[in-house]
């Protein structure tokens, strides 16, 4: 009767349990599927705490007078904006115009000094064999008979004189006005105009055929050619009347022989 009874209890304690496991399984997944997660997760553990744990938050004391520079001690290269540039290439350009307008007064300013001179001069006589600038250079009468190489050595000594727009004697003289002047002096008239005087005489083929005494002449330049590509010429008036080579004509010319 006693060993009945504890079997009863004992079959009672084991429907209890297990009544308890089916409803603890139930909430369980009532909680995951409400979206509930729970989880857990084991650190080791240290049982030596790290030292100087603040090594790299040292600092340095420094004098409260120390010179640590400033900006103005950096040496950065300059670079100049466009602007900047734009207003050094004008600057640059009007140096050169100013200097250029003072060597043209200086060479007007010498002009004028030797007009003045040679009207309070008196006139030479027209039939001696030598005249005299009003600078004092003696000019060498042409050579009796008008040849080319005449002209020529008659021209060369006139290196130096100064241009004058419009001009015709040695006191001054432009291109075509030296050009006009020396072939006079040998009893050849000529146009006043190098456009003019680039149709006189007789048309040569090209520089390889010309000869010293040939007119070398278009419409904005002449001059007297001497030989191995050289001619003599009133140029401008800075350079006064030189010698130079063919590259004074800037463009074709013509080529023309009057002796």
């Amino acid at each position: 009767m006693k060993s009945t009874r504890t079997v009863s209890m004992l079959a009672a304690v084991a429907a209890v349990a297990c009544m308890t496991t089916f409803a603890v399984v139930p909430a369980a997944q009532a909680a995951d599927q409400a979206g509930t997660v729970t989880s857990s997760r084991s650190f080791p553990s240290y049982s030596v705490a790290r030292k100087d744990l603040t090594v790299e938050a040292t600092s340095t004391s420094a004098e409260a007078d120390s010179n640590w520079g400033s900006t103005e001690n950096l040496n950065v290269p300059h670079t100049q904006s466009q602007a900047e540039k734009d207003a050094a290439a004008a600057e640059k350009a009007a140096q050169e115009q100013a200097a250029r307008e003072q060597a043209e007064a200086a060479a007007a300013a010498s002009r004028s000094a030797e007009r003045q001179t040679l009207s309070q001069s008196s006139d030479s006589d027209s039939s001696a064999s030598s005249d005299s600038t009003s600078s004092g250079t003696t000019i060498s009468a042409p050579a009796a008979n008008a040849s080319a190489d005449a002209l020529v050595a008659y021209a060369t000594q006139f290196v130096g004189y100064p241009y004058v727009s419009g001009g015709n004697t040695p006191n001054g003289w432009d291109c075509s006005g030296f050009v006009q002047y020396v072939f006079a002096q040998f009893g050849i008239s000529l146009p006043r105009t190098s456009g003019e005087q680039a149709t006189v005489g007789t048309a040569v083929a090209s520089i390889a055929d010309a000869k010293p005494g040939d007119i070398l002449a278009n419409g904005t330049h002449a001059a007297i050619y001497i030989g191995n590509g050289l001619v003599i010429n009133a140029m401008n008036p800075v350079q006064g009347t030189q010698i130079c080579g063919l590259s004074v004509f800037y463009s074709s010319y013509s080529i023309r022989r009057v002796l």
